[in-house]
């Protein structure tokens, strides 16, 4: 059984679903601490005036402040969610398959999130759903499984009963192939590769949120893979 996860971004890239859709069970790492200047609460899109990143205010946040308890700040920025739908609105009306996803789309900005991981949730799902990825989503909070980085990740696929791990190839930075070796576990890399697709406004830019490949492709399928073996990331070097 291969094991994956990732924090719970705002309208992820594509990336985010593809390391999903390769694995057979997904862990949402909702305990991990907020990182600011992250993907946790904001994203780009691509506007007539370039790449524009769509942020989602939040309360003040001191230090160890896991993911699950960041609040949204909806009293010093009321309009955040009207100002993020109506950018996507203006830039991606006349997108081939606006029609098919702007209703859920503008529901979603419509309702009220107090939480930031309720709204990044409600998105993703809502995108697996469009992307036709049925996998398992399982809260690393609520999980039994103690450590840091590495150890961490040898302790999640025990607590799920992964024989395999799916990283991204950044985890060679803090993954101790050894110790994986040592309990059994096979390490796996994710060799995304952005698809190059007809985009609104010149020329085209790779890593945006989905909403921009969805409203432009209507969720074509891609091509993806995994490197196998450590040593092959280690020569092609990190991806993402």
């Amino acid at each position: 059984m291969i094991e994956a996860g990732h924090q719970p971004d705002y309208l992820p890239w594509l990336g985010f679903f593809d390391k999903i859709k390769n694995c057979d069970v997904f862990i949402i790492e909702d305990n991990i601490q907020f990182e600011r200047q992250g993907f946790r609460n904001r994203n780009k899109i691509k506007t007539s005036d370039g790449v524009k990143w769509l942020t989602v205010p939040i309360k003040h946040v001191g230090e160890n402040v896991p993911i699950n308890e960041i609040q949204i700040n909806n009293y010093a920025e009321k309009d955040w969610a009207t100002r993020h739908w109506l950018t996507i609105k203006h830039n991606y009306s006349r997108a081939p398959y606006w029609d098919k996803y702007s209703t859920l789309i503008e529901e979603a900005y419509s309702q009220k999130w107090d939480l930031l991981i309720d709204l990044n949730m409600h998105f993703i799902k809502l995108i697996m759903s469009w992307l036709d990825i049925k996998k398992p989503l399982v809260y690393a909070s609520n999980l039994e499984a103690p450590g840091k980085k590495g150890e961490l990740l040898i302790s999640q696929c025990k607590a799920l009963g992964a024989d395999t791990h799916l990283s991204g190839s950044g985890g060679l930075n803090y993954i101790d192939k050894k110790r994986f070796e040592q309990e059994g576990i096979k390490l796996i890399f994710q060799d995304f590769k952005y698809p190059v697709y007809d985009q609104l406004y010149g020329e085209y830019e790779p890593n945006l949120s989905v909403i921009d490949y969805l409203l432009c492709t209507g969720g074509a399928p891609w091509v993806s893979h995994n490197i196998e073996t450590v040593e092959a990331v280690e020569k092609n070097g990190k991806i993402r």
